[in-house]
């Protein structure tokens, strides 16, 4: 499609506290809830952590979802009650398919003290799989194709012919990407995109200069010309348009009931999540909105 009929729709992060941090988080935002299977986008960092003292995210419950964490900076330990203990440093990737329901933390390393940067992203899992068994991958490597004046990591999916190992449920693609200058990318026309500025600036047919902030790419593309005179470091996410799921806290469900299953099970504890002993204390949230909202119509 030619660039003069190309639109992006521009949106800015809002600021999220996670743990002990506050986040830039891209999405879900309202008019935008998902891209592909893509579903939520936080952005964190940079900011320095010690030995003892980083993310500190305790123990909390996922169903539904993927959870794809990825460095540009720095270390962190990862937790799940699968059994898993993997740290995580820039160039990794760390995969975690809930399914039906696991537990996971995020803490600091122990060891690694500095700056810590990175995003991590949701994936929200088709009906086919949501109600699987839990699964963890690391990937110590990902592919990586040159562009002159720009670098891209295939996190998951498929891009410029090169395919990343990583498990994917959906047609999809995530793609860090470090631009120097100006670059021309592959798209898929049957995906829609999106791309989210972690530094620097983007011109895509209008300005992205806000760590961040999303430019939603929409459908029917076959290239995207990108121009970072500056330098800039961005996350491409696309995928085939995906029914929109319904969030509530740490669960990606198809409706308010089995939301609230989900966090029945959680305070409880039923065992349907596992468990995962650490010195953080697991983490809770007030029940469900919608039940203050019934006690307030009656």
């Amino acid at each position: 499609m030619p660039e003069a009929d190309f639109t992006v729709e521009v949106g800015d992060a809002h600021v999220a506290q996670v743990g002990h941090i506050q986040v830039r988080r891209s999405l879900p935002r309202h008019g935008r809830r998902n891209v592909g299977a893509w579903c939520f986008a936080d952005h964190m960092g940079p900011l320095s952590v010690t030995a003892t003292s980083g993310l500190d995210i305790g123990p909390h419950p996922h169903c539904g979802l993927q959870t794809v964490t990825w460095l540009t900076a720095g270390e962190a330990l990862h937790h799940d009650s699968l059994g898993t203990e993997q740290l995580i440093r820039p160039g990794q990737l760390n995969l975690m398919t809930a399914g039906h329901g696991v537990v996971h933390a995020e803490e600091a390393t122990g060891q690694y003290e500095g700056r810590l940067e990175g995003i991590q992203l949701w994936i929200a899992q088709p009906d086919a799989t949501r109600d699987g068994p839990a699964q963890f991958e690391h990937l110590p490597t990902l592919p990586r194709v040159d562009f002159g004046h720009g670098v891209a990591t295939v996190l998951v999916g498929e891009f410029a012919g090169i395919a990343s190992p990583a498990r994917h449920d959906t047609p999809l693609v995530g793609v860090d990407l470090e631009l120097r200058g100006r670059v021309e990318v592959p798209l898929r026309a049957d995906f829609e995109y999106a791309l989210i500025v972690m530094s620097g600036g983007v011109d895509v047919a209008g300005s992205l200069d806000s760590e961040g902030q999303i430019g939603y790419l929409g459908l029917g593309h076959d290239s995207l010309a990108l121009e970072a005179p500056e330098g800039a470091h961005g996350v491409l996410l696309g995928g085939t348009p995906f029914e929109t799921p319904f969030m509530w806290w740490n669960f990606v469900a198809r409706s308010r009931e089995e939301a609230e299953a989900a966090y029945e099970s959680w305070v409880r504890p039923d065992g349907r999540f596992g468990e995962v002993k650490r010195l953080l204390a697991p983490v809770m949230t007030p029940p469900p909105y919608w039940r203050t909202l019934g006690q307030a119509r009656s």
